[in-house]
């Protein structure tokens, strides 16, 4: 469950009541879609894929203090995306360019309906401490602007978004921008959208559907495709997005979809409510198609959560498709509730039981019968727990997807080459706010948000929820 506010307890069972054997899959299955190869779906290890190596932690920063809500990061942070042409005259320092990154999320019901407003800020030289008071703080550029506001407000329960900035000879600088929530409308609404980087005169494009695809894979991370790639494999489709649902309800791992919203060499916007022609990168089987944990991503569970994606290029010529997350690696994971006095111990959602599989070890296979029960004082922060998460990086070769772009392996065929574990340098909710929501300790989920990537400088920026207070930090990398 992607959650930052605190919602009641009414609420978070209206949202989370359905199961995805109640939802239908208007998407053929991956079989259907891609003739199959017999090969393992993973390129022969080249020198030009960027490995764990390659990556050098260099320190994290504050964001702006703001003011009241929805002026704020506290409670913010689902979008972030880097402007190179941001900060013009910053300090000469080796970090570049801005971050656009939202506010404070929308709430449901009138609670919050301006939520999720943008704000630009600079990007002071990261700090490596695991005190946010010793961490510099960044300042704004743009204070917070409702972009959006208007647009999008039957979508506003536990809010997913996605945010690109892009500057292409067409259609100039633009912040693309994906708005999608837990539960999705039916029938769906397109939810794709551009505006431009000065946010009080934004002069919003769109909105656009990508394709006919499930909801549920689409609206979360956005960040593009390096040009010559998109020209070579996708034609010119710059943007890739996806979302990855709990539950597998869009996929058994990350999902990539690659499109464009303009029309012409001129820029033009397509007509509101297209359905863009998409190119499906990445695509693993959903748990609507089957119950069964098959052609999904290697060791995937689900409450798997990739949050942050990024396409890395460096200046020494390597390359990776990148996914920033929350990764479920525990023993067994189940639909339920936290287990507050023993991590090892599932407490499930016994009203539940028979609906579909609850609980699973780390293989797959269902858990005994035994561990279908549910545990005393159980909070109302219902939905998929593991016995253990950790904060990963997980690395794929381009040239997989770009097999799949030509339909020569099928969309769930690529699997990570590699894989980082971030926890060593996350700060891991010091002020040990929301315990009860997110989790504590081995069962802290909701540890990292977008990404961002600064392409000329090899920077990547990793935010992390909950590391001041109830406001984010941004870590950053330098990638060689």
């Amino acid at each position: 469950m992607h959650q930052r506010p605190v919602i009641s307890t009414v609420i978070i069972l209206l949202l989370l009541f359905s199961t995805p054997k109640a939802l239908k899959n208007i998407m053929a299955g991956p079989d259907d879609l891609y003739a199959t190869d017999t090969s393992s779906g993973t390129a022969e290890i080249t020198t030009n894929r960027l490995q764990p190596a390659d990556f050098t932690y260099l320190g994290a920063f504050r964001l702006p203090n703001g003011g009241a809500r929805p002026k704020t990061f506290a409670y913010g942070g689902n979008a972030v995306t880097f402007n190179p042409a941001g900060d013009k005259s910053g300090p000469k320092d080796g970090f570049p360019g801005s971050l656009f990154i939202t506010g404070h999320d929308r709430l449901p019901y009138g609670e919050l309906p301006d939520g999720g407003q943008i704000a630009e800020v600079n990007i002071p030289i990261p700090v490596i401490s695991k005190r946010p008071s010793q961490l510099k703080r960044a300042s704004f550029l743009q204070n917070f602007t409702n972009v959006l506001g208007g647009r999008f407000t039957n979508m506003e329960e536990i809010p997913h978004v996605g945010m690109q900035y892009l500057d292409t000879a067409a259609t100039g600088p633009k912040i693309h921008f994906g708005w999608g929530q837990h539960l999705e409308s039916d029938p769906q609404v397109p939810t794709y959208v551009w505006f431009s980087p000065t946010l009080n005169t934004p002069n919003v494009k769109g909105t656009w559907f990508v394709g006919k695809q499930l909801y549920y894979g689409l609206n979360d991370y956005l960040f593009e495709i390096p040009k010559s790639w998109a020209d070579k494999n996708v034609n010119g489709r710059y943007l890739a997005t996806g979302r990855v649902r709990d539950g597998g309800w869009a996929g058994m791992g990350p999902v990539i979809y690659a499109y464009r919203p303009w029309t012409d060499e001129n820029g033009t916007p397509a007509k509101s409510g297209t359905h863009l022609t998409e190119s499906v990168l990445l695509r693993y089987q959903d748990s609507t198609e089957s119950d069964e944990i098959a052609n999904c991503m290697k060791g995937y569970q689900h409450p798997d959560e990739w949050e942050g994606g990024e396409w890395l290029t460096t200046r020494t010529g390597k390359s990776a498709v990148l996914f920033a997350g929350t990764k479920s690696t525990g023993s067994k994971y189940w639909y339920g509730y936290y287990h507050a006095t023993d991590p090892k111990i599932p407490c499930v959602e016994v009203e539940m039981i028979g609906q579909f599989t609850l609980c699973r070890l780390a293989n797959g296979q269902p858990c005994p019968e035994e561990d279908l029960h549910g545990c005393v004082n159980q909070n109302q922060f219902r939905g998929w727990w593991s016995t253990r998460f950790d904060g990963q990086f997980i690395l794929y070769d381009p040239a997989d997807l770009a097999k799949v772009a030509a339909k020569k392996l099928a969309p769930w065929k690529p699997q990570p080459y590699a894989t980082i574990d971030i926890d060593e340098h996350l700060l891991l909710n010091p002020s040990h706010v929301e315990e009860e929501m997110i989790g504590r300790g081995v069962q802290r989920k909701h540890r990292i948000g977008g990404t961002a990537y600064d392409r000329k400088n090899d920077l990547l920026y990793v935010l992390e929820w909950y590391a001041d207070g109830i406001k984010p930090v941004i870590h950053v990398w330098k990638v060689r």
